[in-house]
């Protein structure tokens, strides 16, 4: 399964090891293909490093992390997409197209109400975890 994952799920994660987020990350990253843009890792890297984000996070969850993007795919933006009401969301709808996406895995409402996006579900970690689509 091809599998988009946002932001705010692997933040999430990394503030609590045993939160529903980290869970569904983990299951995304161990059981799924996970999908990467330059746009999508590059914002994720940054927050991540964001002194007040970093001060909290686990310096093995940023090992995870960093290891996790190295064995993702990476998928090149050839079909730009505009669309969500909050346009920074806009780059993990691109992922998900360009990148011929089987599922997106948000806790954003501005993309959770774009479910499904061109046939593309986007759920909420808890859904995900629940469903254990692997």
């Amino acid at each position: 399964m091809r599998v988009v994952v946002d932001t705010n799920v692997f933040i999430s994660a990394g503030f609590k090891a045993a939160s529903v987020p980290a869970v569904a990350a983990q299951l995304a990253v161990n059981h799924g293909h996970l999908l990467k843009s330059v746009a999508t890792e590059t914002e994720l890297l940054l927050v991540l490093r964001r002194p007040k984000i970093a001060a909290v996070i686990d310096p093995l969850y940023m090992e995870w992390i960093e290891r996790s993007l190295a064995r993702a795919e990476s998928v090149e933006v050839l079909k730009p997409i505009t669309g969500c009401r909050d346009p920074k969301d806009d780059k993990f709808l691109e992922l998900a197209v360009n990148g011929s996406a089987d599922l997106v895995i948000s806790g954003d409402a501005d993309l959770l109400a774009m479910n499904p996006f061109q046939g593309i579900p986007i759920i909420a970690p808890s859904l995900f975890v629940k469903l254990r689509l692997f």
